[in-house]
């Protein structure tokens, strides 16, 4: 039996027209599952190389997360759903984040989106027993300079990780995170595209390099399946070693 193979299984990635959140949908697909993932752009076909993006033999849909009506109004294309990953996310740079408009919208994005998804999926993922995959980041552990939106949302989805897995481990539901590290993604485009910070980066990952999409895929694959069938309440930092300092 091949405890990684998805077929028959329908996954919803929020946030999975790009970065991170593409290359765990991609690893899906990959595997056999049905994926359907969101972005807040009129169609696929506005997502280009640029963007990280490959939404072949994906289904997308318009949904704009950081308004809760939105969410609720919101009719899924599927009539089960078997693995819910929320990946989206924003962030803000130049300090903005410590203007109090921005901050919220940062929270709003981050933060009760998460939530917001989590809830509106909570009786399908419970008629399958499902899983869900939460992405928080280094953050999650440790402060960002300069980002107190980011980092406090990013915080706060690790307890909400074990409070969900606590709570919804009644239902059959788990509950898990992945924390990534530098990832090569459009949004830290600000570091990787910059030779001197991007060096400086490699100077603090003890694996010497920044990860990929595909390796939060993975991990993705290993917290949905029944490799992970005892885990629940749990967020792995999966940073090349970077929190190990």
């Amino acid at each position: 039996m091949n405890e990684i193979d998805f077929s028959g299984k329908t996954v919803l990635v929020i946030g999975g027209s790009s970065g991170i959140g593409n290359g765990i949908a991609r690893q899906f697909r990959d595997h056999g599952a049905e994926v359907y993932v969101c972005g807040t752009r009129a169609s696929a076909e506005d997502y280009t190389a640029e963007d990280v993006s490959d939404l072949s033999g994906l289904h997308y849909f318009q949904l704009d997360v950081s308004h809760d009506d939105n969410v609720q109004a919101f009719q899924p294309p599927f009539d089960k759903l078997d693995v819910l990953v929320a990946s989206q996310g924003t962030v803000m740079y130049k300090q903005a984040e410590f203007q109090m408009p921005n901050f919220r919208k940062v929270l709003d994005v981050n933060l009760m989106s998460v939530m917001n998804c989590c809830m509106k999926f909570h009786p399908m993922l419970k008629e399958t027993k499902g899983s869900v995959v939460i992405l928080g980041s280094g953050a999650s552990f440790f402060a960002v300079f300069g980002n107190p939106a980011y980092s406090a949302s990013k915080g706060a989805l690790r307890t909400l990780t074990m409070t969900l897995g606590e709570a919804w481990a009644r239902d059959g539901i788990r509950v898990n995170g992945i924390a990534p590290g530098l990832i090569v993604t459009k949004i830290t485009k600000v570091t990787w595209d910059h030779p001197r910070r991007y060096e400086d980066s490699l100077n603090e990952i003890p694996l010497r390099r920044w990860g990929t999409p595909e390796e939060m895929g993975g991990i993705a694959l290993f917290l949905a399946s029944p490799l992970a069938s005892y885990m629940t309440g749990q967020m792995l930092l999966v940073d090349g070693g970077m929190g190990l300092s």
